[in-house]
């Protein structure tokens, strides 16, 4: 989806259309999984569902804060920073779908999808796993001799608790590796609260022990996702190693769609911000664009979403019969779309 605007021409034209761009991503990815919740309730979608509902913000800051050539492991609820990435709506419901023309070609889960040639990595399901693999890629760059790019991953903060985020941190510390960590702190690990899962005043006081340099973001303030991820990519691109984000929100639906989310606080459901519709109102107060506006680029999005279902849905599902699927190691058989 292409964002509105001329080029900017001073540095609060160039703000202005990079919030403007943020939120253009941010309706595309809330409409999109709106449409997505949908399908799966009607029996279109087969596997669980996962929405973002709550953390688009964050979520089109850091895709939007990333370059060609750069690394990007997303997680279930990153579908604005999927877009900002270089995701396609084809790409998207042709997971979801089933389409053995999508990425994955119809061979996996709606959410590990992915185009490891591009740098965009097919997330793994276990919580803080792609903390170690983002860090294995920069680190096989450097090896390489591959300089100039950096690597972000998305977690939540019952994945901090993980092994495996202990594990990659503290060996891309070690080796002060240019990756970004982007901490959703969502006020629960599914059902279990931050009072159960640890006990520091503020995962960002985590930082300090590994040795890296550390922020906190009120994930609902677009304006200041945007500041924060892209000061963090500077940093690591500079050379400064590992960055940890904290970013506060609430997440406005259950784990999955399976999910009530019953067990969240009642006084945290209503003091609880939407980052949509925070930004819109900071658009209108900025008079950057009118509601009106904001209607027409919704009735946008929702035509190109709705053509997007409407030509996945006219196309064919694998085929057990004549599928040609081969492990990725074995280098004569792999097909050519994982080829390095």
């Amino acid at each position: 989806m292409s964002s509105p605007a001329a080029a900017p021409t001073s540095r609060t034209d160039h703000i202005q259309a990079r919030y403007i761009e943020a939120y253009r991503w941010m309706l595309l990815a809330r409409i999109t999984e709106e449409k997505i919740a949908t399908l799966y309730r009607g029996g279109k979608i087969v596997g669980g569902v996962f929405i973002g509902k709550g953390q688009e913000a964050l979520s089109a800051a850091t895709g939007m804060a990333l370059r060609p050539g750069d690394v990007f492991a997303p997680l279930i609820r990153d579908q604005a920073g999927r877009f900002a990435f270089g995701e396609s709506l084809l790409d998207v419901f042709r997971t979801y779908l089933g389409s053995r023309l999508g990425p994955m070609r119809g061979r996996d889960g709606n959410v590990h999808r992915g185009r490891p040639r591009e740098g965009y990595l097919a997330m793994v399901s276990h919580l803080g796993a792609m903390v170690p693999a983002v860090a294995g890629v920069l680190l096989a760059r450097r090896l390489r001799g591959e300089s100039g790019t950096i690597g972000a991953t998305c977690l939540g903060d019952g994945a901090t608790s993980t092994g495996a985020f202990h594990e990659g941190l503290n060996l891309a510390a070690v080796e002060k590796l240019p990756l970004i960590l982007v901490v959703a702190n969502n006020q629960y690990a599914y059902s279990t609260p931050t009072s159960r899962q640890f006990v520091c005043a503020d995962l960002v006081d985590r930082a300090a022990g590994y040795g890296v340099e550390g922020r906190s973001v009120d994930a609902t303030d677009l304006a200041a996702c945007l500041a924060t991820l892209q000061e963090a990519a500077d940093r690591a691109r500079a050379g400064h190693g590992p960055q940890l984000i904290i970013a506060s929100l609430l997440r406005l639906a259950g784990h999955g769609e399976h999910d009530d989310a019953g067990y969240v606080d009642p006084v945290l459901k209503k003091a609880a911000r939407d980052c949509l519709t925070v930004a819109e109102q900071h658009i209108i107060g900025e008079q950057w664009a009118t509601a009106a506006d904001l209607k027409t680029w919704r009735m946008e999005v929702t035509r190109k979403i709705e053509d997007a279902i409407a030509t996945t849905l006219r196309e064919p599902p694998p085929d057990p019969g004549d599928e040609q699927w081969t492990a990725v190691s074995t280098p004569r058989l792999r097909d050519g779309f994982f080829e390095a």
